[in-house]
C-alpha cells in the first residue's frame, strides 16, 4: 500500500516500524485487490448517495450556502475487541459518575460541600438551571444519551477530550455511513467479524419508552426545525424509531399535561426526546423570546407528567471547566480510579492557571467553555500574533469562560484524497454513543470517527472542514478467517443468490451474511487468469448483495485501468473498461462490469441462470 504513516503521530493502521496492525489485514488486501481507480470511482458514488438521501449538515458561518453533503472517507477505522472492551468499561464508568454528579448538584450538593469541586464553578456555569433544582427525574437518570469524544495521543493512549450531554449529535451519520459502505463496498465486509450498529434506534426507543410516566406512553422527537444544522439527524432518528417529529408549535400545555396537535385531535405526550437547548424549551421559564419551545413545559416537567431526554440542566456537566473534575467525580462517587484519562486542562478562573495560559498562549489550545462544534477555539501554534492578542483580550475580560490545553497530536489514519488519488494520513478522533438506562449502559460498538480532511489540520469538526469514517469494532483481536476463491464463487455467493430465487422467506439469512463482517479476496490463486477471476468474484458479490438490499441511485464514471499505487508485488491487476460514463438506475448497476454476464457464461465460473440482468424499463430494483 502506497502510504507513509510517518513517525511523529500514532498511526491507527501501521506501527512505527511500518508494519500493518493485524486487525487491518483484511482491509488492506481488499484495497489492493480493488485498485485505486475503482476505489476512487466508488468513493464518488458515496458522495452522490449522501446527496440524494439528504445526508447533510449546516455551516452557519458559510457565506456560500449553509447546507452541505457530509464529507465521508471510505477507508474504515478498525478497533479490535480487546481495545474496545477497555473503552466500554471506561465510558460506562464515566457516564455513571456524571449522572451521579448531576443528581447531586440538583439535590443535596454533597460534592460541593465536601470541597471536591468548587461551588463557584458549578453555580456560575451558564448551563446550571436553578429552575429545576430539586426536581426528581424518571429513574434518577439525567444523561440518557451521551456522546463522549475520545482522542489518541502520540503514544496511542486513549484520552477523553470532552463530554457531550445536552443533545449529542452525529449518530445518524454513523448509521448512514455503515449502510452506504455495505452498499458500495460489499466485499469489504466479508469474513472479519464486524459488530453491528443497526440496533441503535431500537435501543434508543426502548430507553425513551422506559421513561414514560404512563404505560404505553407517547414518545416524540422535538426539533428546532428544518434550518437547524442537525435536522437531517432529527428526521432520520424519528423515522427509524417510528415516532413523531415535532416542533414547538405542534405541542401545547393544557390541564397540566403536554399535548400534540394531530389531524385526529389532540394526543397526550409522555416523553420528549428534545434536540432543543434548555434556553429555548419554555419561554415562560427561560428565554421569553423563544419561538422554538412550549410555553408551560417546565411546570409539567416539575410535576413528573412528562419526561425529557436529556434532562434539563445536564449542560452544566458539558461545561469544559467542569470537565476537568470528572476524574475526581469518579473517585468520589464510585470509589474507583478512572480508566480513561482527561487531557491536562488549565482553568481560566484559577489565577495560577490563568497566568500560565497568558504566558504560554502560543503553545496551547484555548476553548470557550460553553461552545461546541469547533467554535470559540484558538490553536496557539498556528495562530497569528494578532489572532492571539485579540483572543487573549477576551480571556482577560472573562477568564471563567475559558480553558486551555496542551496541543495533543491526534492519531492519524489513512484517508483517500480524490484530488491526488493517494492515501494520506489525516488526524482522527472518535465519538462513541452511550445509552444510559436504569439497569444497564448500552454503547454502540464503534461510534463516529471524525477526520480532519484539511491536510495538516487537527480540527475534525464538520463545521471546520472535517468529515467522518465508518468505525468497525471486531469480535476478535486479529485478522479474521478469509474465504477461498472457490468458496466465494461456488459456495457462499451461489447459495445466497439461489436462496433469493427461492423466495422472500430466506432474505434475512442472505442479508445477515453480508452484514456480518468484511475481508479480502485472496490474491495468489492457481489460475491462468487470476485477475479476471478476482474481478468476477467481486462483481458476483455485488450482485448477490444487490438481491437483498434496495440500491441507492446516482451516476458515476466508468472504471479506469488499475493503478500501481496499491499493487502488491507479484499480485494480479484488475483492468477496467474504457468508454464514457453512462446514466444508470442504481448504484449496484454502476458497480457491475457491462460484460459480466457474457464473461460468466463463456467461462462457466458461475451458472448463468443465477445472474439475472436488471430490467430498468420494467421497474427493476432501484
Amino acid at each position: 500500500m502506497n502510504y507513509d504513516p510517518g513517525q511523529r503521530f500514532f498511526d491507527e493502521m501501521f506501527t512505527p516500524a511500518g508494519e500493518l496492525r493485524p486487525h487491518y489485514e483484511g482491509v488492506r488486501k481488499y484495497l489492493e485487490q480493488l485498485g485505486v481507480p475503482e476505489f476512487s470511482r466508488r468513493t464518488e458514488l458515496l458522495d452522490v448517495a449522501f446527496r440524494n438521501q439528504g445526508i447533510t449538515f449546516t455551516v452557519y458561518s458559510d457565506a456560500q450556502g449553509t447546507e452541505r453533503t457530509f464529507p465521508f472517507d471510505p477507508v474504515p477505522r478498525i478497533i479490535p475487541a480487546g481495545e474496545w472492551a477497555h473503552l466500554e468499561a471506561g465510558l460506562t464508568q464515566r457516564v455513571r459518575a456524571l449522572n451521579a454528579f448531576l443528581h447531586d448538584i440538583y439535590h443535596e450538593g454533597q460534592i460541593l460541600r465536601d470541597g471536591v469541586i468548587p461551588s463557584e464553578l458549578v453555580y456560575t456555569s451558564s448551563h446550571f438551571r436553578r429552575e429545576v433544582h430539586g426536581v426528581s427525574v424518571p429513574q434518577g437518570i439525567y444523561t440518557h444519551i451521551v456522546g463522549t469524544d475520545l482522542i489518541r495521543n502520540e503514544a496511542g493512549e486513549y484520552l477523553v477530550l470532552e463530554d457531550n450531554l445536552r443533545s449529542p449529535s452525529g449518530v445518524s451519520y454513523l448509521l448512514s455511513n455503515r449502510d452506504a459502505m455495505r452498499r458500495i463496498y460489499p466485499g469489504m465486509f466479508e469474513g472479519q467479524g464486524v459488530r453491528s450498529v443497526q440496533h441503535y434506534a431500537t435501543a434508543l426507543l426502548a430507553l425513551l419508552q422506559s421513561m414514560s410516566p404512563r404505560e404505553d406512553g407517547t414518545v416524540v422527537l422535538l426539533t428546532p426545525g428544518m434550518y437547524n444544522s442537525a435536522y437531517f439527524e432529527h428526521a432520520y432518528l424519528a423515522q427509524q424509531m417510528g415516532v413523531e417529529l415535532v416542533e414547538g408549535r405542534d405541542l401545547f400545555v393544557d390541564g397540566g399535561r403536554v399535548w400534540m396537535r394531530t389531524t385526529g385531535g389532540r394526543r397526550q405526550v409522555d416523553v420528549i426526546y428534545r434536540r432543543v437547548d434548555d434556553d429555548f424549551l419554555d419561554p415562560l421559564a427561560f428565554r421569553p423570546d423563544s419561538a422554538l419551545g412550549v410555553a408551560g413545559l417546565v411546570d409539567v416537567y416539575r410535576h413528573g407528567r412528562v419526561a425529557i431526554a436529556n434532562a434539563i440542566g445536564t449542560g452544566v456537566a458539558d461545561d469544559k471547566a467542569v470537565y476537568a473534575y470528572v476524574p475526581a467525580m469518579i473517585e468520589y462517587y464510585l470509589n474507583e480510579k478512572p480508566l480513561l484519562a482527561n487531557v491536562p486542562t488549565y482553568l481560566g478562573w484559577n489565577p495560577e492557571h490563568l497566568g500560565y495560559m497568558l504566558e504560554h498562549a502560543e503553545e496551547l489550545v484555548f476553548k470557550a467553555v460553553g461552545e461546541a462544534g469547533g467554535y470559540g477555539m484558538l490553536i496557539g501554534p498556528v495562530a497569528t500574533r494578532e489572532e492571539v492578542r485579540t483572543y487573549l483580550e477576551k480571556v482577560r475580560a472573562d477568564p471563567r469562560e475559558f480553558i486551555a490545553q496542551p496541543v495533543v497530536g491526534l492519531s492519524r489514519h489513512p484517508t483517500f484524497y480524490s484530488d491526488s488519488d493517494e492515501f494520506e494520513p489525516a488526524h482522527v478522533d472518535l465519538r462513541p454513543y452511550i445509552l444510559v438506562g436504569p439497569q444497564e449502559v448500552t454503547i454502540v460498538p464503534g461510534g463516529l470517527t471524525r477526520v480532519a480532511l484539511r491536510r495538516g489540520s487537527l480540527v475534525v469538526n464538520s463545521s471546520q472542514g472535517g468529515g467522518s469514517k465508518d468505525t468497525w469494532v471486531l469480535d476478535h483481536d486479529g485478522p479474521g478467517p478469509l474465504a477461498s476463491m472457490s468458496q466465494l464463487l461456488h459456495g457462499e455467493v451461489q447459495s445466497q443468490v439461489q436462496s433469493q430465487a427461492q423466495g422472500a422467506g430466506t432474505q434475512s439469512q442472505s442479508q445477515s451474511q453480508f452484514q456480518g463482517g468484511f475481508g479480502a479476496v485472496p490474491l495468489g490463486m492457481d489460475n491462468p487468469q487470476p485477475e479476471r477471476r478476482e474481478a468476477l468474484a467481486e462483481q458476483a458479490r455485488v450482485h448477490a448483495y444487490d438481491q437483498s438490499h434496495d440500491p441507492l441511485e446516482g451516476h458515476a464514471p466508468s472504471p479506469q485501468p488499475f493503478s500501481t499505487a496499491l499493487r502488491v508485488e507479484g499480485g494480479p491487476q484488475t483492468q477496467g473498461q474504457g468508454g464514457h460514463p453512462q446514466e444508470q438506475h442504481s448504484y449496484q448497476q454502476q458497480l457491475e462490469k457491462p460484460e459480466l454476464e457474457a464473461e460468466l457464461e463463456s467461462r462457466e465460473i458461475i451458472d448463468p441462470p443465477l445472474i439475472e440482468p436488471h430490467d430498468t424499463e420494467k421497474g427493476g430494483e432501484r
